[in-house]
Protein backbone atom coordinates (compact mmCIF):
# COMPACT_ATOMS: atom_id res chain seq x y z
CA UNK A 1 0.00 0.00 0.00
CA UNK A 2 1.26 3.39 -1.02
CA UNK A 3 2.73 5.89 2.14
CA UNK A 4 0.40 8.06 0.76
CA UNK A 5 -2.66 6.29 2.89
CA UNK A 6 -3.77 6.29 6.12
CA UNK A 7 -6.52 5.34 8.11
CA UNK A 8 -7.81 6.70 11.44
CA UNK A 9 -10.74 5.51 13.71
CA UNK A 10 -12.52 7.83 15.75
CA UNK A 11 -13.85 5.86 19.31
CA UNK A 12 -17.66 4.24 18.14
CA UNK A 13 -15.74 1.39 16.28
CA UNK A 14 -12.21 0.70 16.72
CA UNK A 15 -12.39 -2.93 16.63
CA UNK A 16 -13.51 -2.64 13.53
CA UNK A 17 -11.30 0.02 12.15
CA UNK A 18 -8.07 -1.85 13.29
CA UNK A 19 -9.57 -4.83 11.25
CA UNK A 20 -10.00 -2.79 7.95
CA UNK A 21 -6.52 -1.68 9.02
CA UNK A 22 -4.73 -4.75 9.46
CA UNK A 23 -6.33 -6.10 5.79
CA UNK A 24 -4.49 -3.06 4.07
CA UNK A 25 -1.92 -4.23 5.54
CA UNK A 26 -1.25 -0.42 7.69
CA UNK A 27 -1.44 0.62 11.16
CA UNK A 28 -4.20 2.92 12.91
CA UNK A 29 -2.89 6.52 12.82
CA UNK A 30 -2.42 8.29 15.70
CA UNK A 31 -5.61 10.22 17.47
CA UNK A 32 -6.51 11.46 20.69
CA UNK A 33 -9.62 11.80 21.98
CA UNK A 34 -11.09 12.60 25.35
CA UNK A 35 -14.16 14.98 26.85
CA UNK A 36 -13.59 18.07 29.31
CA UNK A 37 -15.68 18.00 32.64
CA UNK A 38 -18.92 19.25 30.72
CA UNK A 39 -18.81 16.83 27.99
CA UNK A 40 -17.35 18.82 25.44
CA UNK A 41 -15.23 16.58 22.97
CA UNK A 42 -11.76 17.43 22.40
CA UNK A 43 -9.80 15.50 19.23
CA UNK A 44 -6.20 15.48 18.18
CA UNK A 45 -4.25 13.65 15.35
CA UNK A 46 -0.97 12.87 16.67
CA UNK A 47 1.05 12.54 13.37
CA UNK A 48 1.96 14.01 10.06
CA UNK A 49 -1.34 13.20 7.56
CA UNK A 50 -0.19 16.37 5.35
CA UNK A 51 -1.26 15.68 1.27
CA UNK A 52 -2.48 12.05 2.70
CA UNK A 53 -5.25 10.52 1.44
CA UNK A 54 -6.88 10.26 4.92
CA UNK A 55 -9.94 7.56 5.44
CA UNK A 56 -11.65 8.53 8.68
CA UNK A 57 -13.47 5.56 10.20
CA UNK A 58 -16.79 6.22 12.87
CA UNK A 59 -20.35 5.31 12.89
CA UNK A 60 -22.90 7.53 13.93
CA UNK A 61 -24.35 5.25 16.24
CA UNK A 62 -25.59 5.71 20.35
CA UNK A 63 -24.74 8.05 21.71
CA UNK A 64 -25.03 9.27 18.13
CA UNK A 65 -24.87 12.85 18.48
CA UNK A 66 -21.26 12.69 20.00
CA UNK A 67 -20.18 10.20 17.95
CA UNK A 68 -21.56 12.44 15.20
CA UNK A 69 -19.72 15.61 16.51
CA UNK A 70 -16.48 13.63 17.22
CA UNK A 71 -16.84 12.46 13.37
CA UNK A 72 -17.11 16.25 12.22
CA UNK A 73 -13.86 17.41 14.42
CA UNK A 74 -12.04 14.92 13.15
CA UNK A 75 -12.70 15.96 9.56
CA UNK A 76 -12.27 19.48 10.60
CA UNK A 77 -8.66 18.35 11.99
CA UNK A 78 -7.63 16.96 8.90
CA UNK A 79 -8.10 19.57 6.65
CA UNK A 80 -6.55 22.25 9.06
CA UNK A 81 -3.81 19.45 9.41
CA UNK A 82 -3.83 20.02 5.36
CA UNK A 83 -4.96 16.39 4.14
CA UNK A 84 -4.90 15.89 0.46
CA UNK A 85 -8.38 14.41 0.62
CA UNK A 86 -10.20 13.29 3.47
CA UNK A 87 -13.10 9.96 2.95
CA UNK A 88 -15.74 9.78 5.63
CA UNK A 89 -16.55 6.05 6.42
CA UNK A 90 -19.41 5.56 7.84
CA UNK A 91 -20.50 2.18 8.69
CA UNK A 92 -23.64 3.18 9.92
CA UNK A 93 -24.91 6.30 9.37
CA UNK A 94 -27.24 7.91 11.73
CA UNK A 95 -30.25 9.81 11.49
CA UNK A 96 -30.52 7.66 8.34
CA UNK A 97 -34.29 7.00 8.83
CA UNK A 98 -35.42 11.11 8.89
CA UNK A 99 -34.85 11.17 5.91
CA UNK A 100 -38.08 13.12 4.36
CA UNK A 101 -41.08 14.93 5.68
CA UNK A 102 -43.47 12.83 6.79
CA UNK A 103 -45.35 14.95 8.61
CA UNK A 104 -45.56 19.16 8.51
CA UNK A 105 -42.83 21.32 10.51
CA UNK A 106 -39.98 18.61 10.58
CA UNK A 107 -36.33 18.65 9.15
CA UNK A 108 -35.28 16.01 6.91
CA UNK A 109 -32.88 15.55 9.49
CA UNK A 110 -30.22 13.20 7.24
CA UNK A 111 -30.00 16.05 4.82
CA UNK A 112 -28.53 18.28 7.81
CA UNK A 113 -26.02 15.64 8.42
CA UNK A 114 -25.01 15.51 4.83
CA UNK A 115 -25.08 19.37 5.09
CA UNK A 116 -22.30 19.13 8.29
CA UNK A 117 -20.26 16.61 6.59
CA UNK A 118 -19.50 18.54 3.55
CA UNK A 119 -18.88 22.16 5.47
CA UNK A 120 -16.45 20.51 7.62
CA UNK A 121 -14.30 19.07 4.65
CA UNK A 122 -15.08 15.63 3.71
CA UNK A 123 -14.60 15.12 0.45
CA UNK A 124 -16.36 11.29 -0.26
CA UNK A 125 -18.07 9.20 1.83
CA UNK A 126 -18.16 5.26 2.35
CA UNK A 127 -21.36 3.80 3.64
CA UNK A 128 -22.86 0.61 4.34
CA UNK A 129 -26.47 0.33 3.04
CA UNK A 130 -27.81 3.78 3.61
CA UNK A 131 -31.68 3.08 5.07
CA UNK A 132 -32.44 4.58 1.77
CA UNK A 133 -31.00 5.02 -1.46
CA UNK A 134 -31.95 9.10 -1.97
CA UNK A 135 -29.44 9.89 0.86
CA UNK A 136 -26.60 9.81 -1.19
CA UNK A 137 -28.12 12.74 -3.64
CA UNK A 138 -28.52 14.40 -0.28
CA UNK A 139 -24.29 14.87 -1.14
CA UNK A 140 -22.39 17.28 -3.49
CA UNK A 141 -19.59 15.08 -3.21
CA UNK A 142 -18.99 11.43 -4.30
CA UNK A 143 -20.69 8.93 -2.06
CA UNK A 144 -20.17 4.79 -2.04
CA UNK A 145 -23.11 2.96 -0.52
CA UNK A 146 -22.21 -0.75 -0.16
CA UNK A 147 -24.28 -3.34 1.05
CA UNK A 148 -23.30 -6.13 3.38
CA UNK A 149 -24.92 -9.01 0.89
CA UNK A 150 -21.72 -10.25 -0.30
CA UNK A 151 -20.55 -11.57 3.04
CA UNK A 152 -24.29 -12.27 4.27
CA UNK A 153 -25.02 -14.29 1.10
CA UNK A 154 -22.28 -16.22 1.06
CA UNK A 155 -22.82 -17.17 4.77
CA UNK A 156 -26.29 -18.58 4.24
CA UNK A 157 -25.50 -20.34 1.55
CA UNK A 158 -22.65 -22.16 3.37
CA UNK A 159 -25.52 -23.23 5.71
CA UNK A 160 -27.55 -25.47 3.01
CA UNK A 161 -30.98 -24.36 4.11
CA UNK A 162 -33.54 -26.55 2.14
CA UNK A 163 -36.30 -25.01 0.51
CA UNK A 164 -35.88 -21.45 1.95
CA UNK A 165 -37.95 -18.50 1.37
CA UNK A 166 -36.60 -14.99 1.92
CA UNK A 167 -39.07 -12.77 3.82
CA UNK A 168 -39.10 -8.57 3.40
CA UNK A 169 -40.14 -7.42 6.84
CA UNK A 170 -42.46 -4.69 4.89
CA UNK A 171 -43.02 -3.59 1.83
CA UNK A 172 -40.49 -1.20 1.52
CA UNK A 173 -37.99 -3.97 1.95
CA UNK A 174 -38.61 -6.11 -0.96
CA UNK A 175 -35.47 -4.83 -3.36
CA UNK A 176 -33.49 -5.77 -0.94
CA UNK A 177 -35.35 -9.47 -0.39
CA UNK A 178 -35.84 -10.00 -3.81
CA UNK A 179 -32.03 -10.03 -4.27
CA UNK A 180 -31.32 -12.18 -1.58
CA UNK A 181 -34.01 -14.65 -3.07
CA UNK A 182 -32.41 -14.32 -6.45
CA UNK A 183 -28.85 -15.20 -4.80
CA UNK A 184 -29.99 -17.77 -3.05
CA UNK A 185 -32.07 -19.03 -5.23
CA UNK A 186 -34.98 -18.95 -2.81
CA UNK A 187 -39.14 -18.25 -3.03
CA UNK A 188 -39.94 -15.04 -1.53
CA UNK A 189 -42.51 -13.37 0.78
CA UNK A 190 -43.47 -10.24 2.45
CA UNK A 191 -44.90 -9.91 5.46
CA UNK A 192 -47.94 -6.69 4.80
CA UNK A 193 -47.98 -4.35 8.32
CA UNK A 194 -48.94 -0.74 9.70
CA UNK A 195 -46.64 1.32 11.50
CA UNK A 196 -49.02 3.80 13.95
CA UNK A 197 -45.89 5.55 14.80
CA UNK A 198 -42.06 5.05 15.33
CA UNK A 199 -40.91 1.91 16.81
CA UNK A 200 -44.00 0.51 16.43
CA UNK A 201 -45.98 -1.65 14.34
CA UNK A 202 -48.70 -3.92 13.93
CA UNK A 203 -48.14 -6.92 11.79
CA UNK A 204 -51.24 -7.55 9.35
CA UNK A 205 -50.58 -10.73 7.07
CA UNK A 206 -48.11 -12.78 5.16
CA UNK A 207 -48.35 -12.66 1.37
CA UNK A 208 -46.82 -15.58 -0.19
CA UNK A 209 -46.29 -19.30 0.75
CA UNK A 210 -44.11 -20.12 3.63
CA UNK A 211 -45.89 -23.07 5.30
CA UNK A 212 -43.12 -26.19 5.93
CA UNK A 213 -41.06 -23.81 4.78
CA UNK A 214 -37.08 -22.27 5.91
CA UNK A 215 -37.70 -18.34 6.10
CA UNK A 216 -35.01 -15.96 5.83
CA UNK A 217 -36.27 -12.41 7.18
CA UNK A 218 -34.09 -9.76 5.90
CA UNK A 219 -33.62 -6.50 7.18
CA UNK A 220 -31.21 -3.35 7.22
CA UNK A 221 -31.30 -2.70 10.66
CA UNK A 222 -32.58 -4.01 13.68
CA UNK A 223 -33.77 -0.94 16.79
CA UNK A 224 -36.03 -2.23 19.07
CA UNK A 225 -36.69 -5.61 17.43
CA UNK A 226 -40.42 -4.56 17.39
CA UNK A 227 -41.37 -5.60 13.48
CA UNK A 228 -38.63 -8.34 13.19
CA UNK A 229 -39.91 -9.92 16.42
CA UNK A 230 -43.64 -9.41 15.13
CA UNK A 231 -42.93 -10.80 11.70
CA UNK A 232 -40.73 -13.76 13.23
CA UNK A 233 -44.44 -14.82 14.73
CA UNK A 234 -46.60 -13.86 12.03
CA UNK A 235 -44.46 -16.42 10.12
CA UNK A 236 -44.88 -19.37 12.73
CA UNK A 237 -48.62 -18.57 12.48
CA UNK A 238 -48.53 -19.26 8.96
CA UNK A 239 -46.65 -22.42 9.16
CA UNK A 240 -43.15 -21.54 8.72
CA UNK A 241 -40.17 -24.27 9.80
CA UNK A 242 -36.69 -22.68 11.33
CA UNK A 243 -36.65 -18.74 10.99
CA UNK A 244 -33.46 -17.33 10.22
CA UNK A 245 -32.93 -13.05 10.77
CA UNK A 246 -30.47 -10.93 8.91
CA UNK A 247 -29.91 -7.75 9.27
CA UNK A 248 -26.52 -4.91 9.00
CA UNK A 249 -26.83 -2.75 11.47
CA UNK A 250 -27.50 -4.10 14.89
CA UNK A 251 -28.50 -0.92 17.05
CA UNK A 252 -30.07 -3.37 19.47
CA UNK A 253 -31.59 -0.50 21.63
CA UNK A 254 -32.78 -1.25 25.19
CA UNK A 255 -35.14 -4.72 25.41
CA UNK A 256 -34.26 -5.62 21.66
CA UNK A 257 -32.28 -8.52 22.58
CA UNK A 258 -35.25 -10.16 24.92
CA UNK A 259 -37.20 -9.53 22.18
CA UNK A 260 -35.17 -11.25 19.95
CA UNK A 261 -34.55 -13.94 22.47
CA UNK A 262 -38.33 -14.33 22.63
CA UNK A 263 -39.20 -14.57 18.89
CA UNK A 264 -37.99 -18.12 18.25
CA UNK A 265 -35.15 -17.43 15.04
CA UNK A 266 -32.61 -20.36 14.59
CA UNK A 267 -30.40 -17.89 14.16
CA UNK A 268 -30.09 -14.40 13.54
CA UNK A 269 -27.10 -12.98 11.92
CA UNK A 270 -25.93 -9.71 12.46
CA UNK A 271 -22.59 -7.74 10.89
CA UNK A 272 -20.33 -5.61 12.81
CA UNK A 273 -20.44 -2.03 11.44
CA UNK A 274 -22.02 -1.06 15.23
CA UNK A 275 -20.61 -3.15 17.95
CA UNK A 276 -22.41 -5.32 20.25
CA UNK A 277 -21.93 -5.05 24.14
CA UNK A 278 -21.55 -8.42 25.76
CA UNK A 279 -24.99 -8.07 27.74
CA UNK A 280 -26.92 -7.97 24.38
CA UNK A 281 -25.99 -11.06 22.38
CA UNK A 282 -27.50 -14.02 22.18
CA UNK A 283 -26.53 -17.43 21.85
CA UNK A 284 -28.10 -17.75 18.35
CA UNK A 285 -26.42 -14.70 17.57
CA UNK A 286 -23.42 -14.79 14.71
CA UNK A 287 -22.15 -11.60 14.42
CA UNK A 288 -19.94 -10.93 10.78
CA UNK A 289 -17.23 -8.87 9.78
CA UNK A 290 -18.08 -6.73 6.84
CA UNK A 291 -13.90 -5.32 7.38
CA UNK A 292 -12.74 -7.34 4.08
CA UNK A 293 -15.83 -5.06 1.98
CA UNK A 294 -14.83 -2.00 3.29
CA UNK A 295 -11.22 -2.63 3.30
CA UNK A 296 -11.25 -3.54 0.10
CA UNK A 297 -13.44 -0.53 -1.45
CA UNK A 298 -10.89 1.84 0.65
CA UNK A 299 -7.84 0.41 -1.42
CA UNK A 300 -9.70 0.71 -4.61
CA UNK A 301 -10.51 4.35 -4.08
CA UNK A 302 -7.03 4.92 -2.86
CA UNK A 303 -5.87 3.74 -6.37
CA UNK A 304 -8.20 5.22 -8.41
CA UNK A 305 -10.10 1.37 -9.57
CA UNK A 306 -13.99 0.58 -9.84
CA UNK A 307 -16.18 0.28 -6.28
CA UNK A 308 -18.75 -0.72 -8.53
CA UNK A 309 -18.13 -4.47 -8.99
CA UNK A 310 -18.66 -4.52 -4.58
CA UNK A 311 -22.13 -4.04 -5.03
CA UNK A 312 -23.43 -6.57 -6.62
Amino acid sequence: MSDAMKILSGSSNRLLAEEIARYLGIPLAEVELKKFKDGEISVKIGENIREVDLFIVQSTCNPANDHLIELLLLIDAALRASAKRITAVIPYFGYARQDRKVEPRVPISAKVVANMLQAAGAKRILAMELHSDQIQGFFDIPVDNLISAPITVEYFKKLNIENPVVVSPDTGGVVRARFYAKKLNAGLAIIDKRRPQANECQIMHVIGDVKGKDCILVDDMIDTAGSISGAAKALKENGAKDIYCVSTHPILSNGASIKLKNAGYKEIVLTNTIPIPDVKKLNNMTVLSVAPLLGEAIRRIHDGESVSSLFV
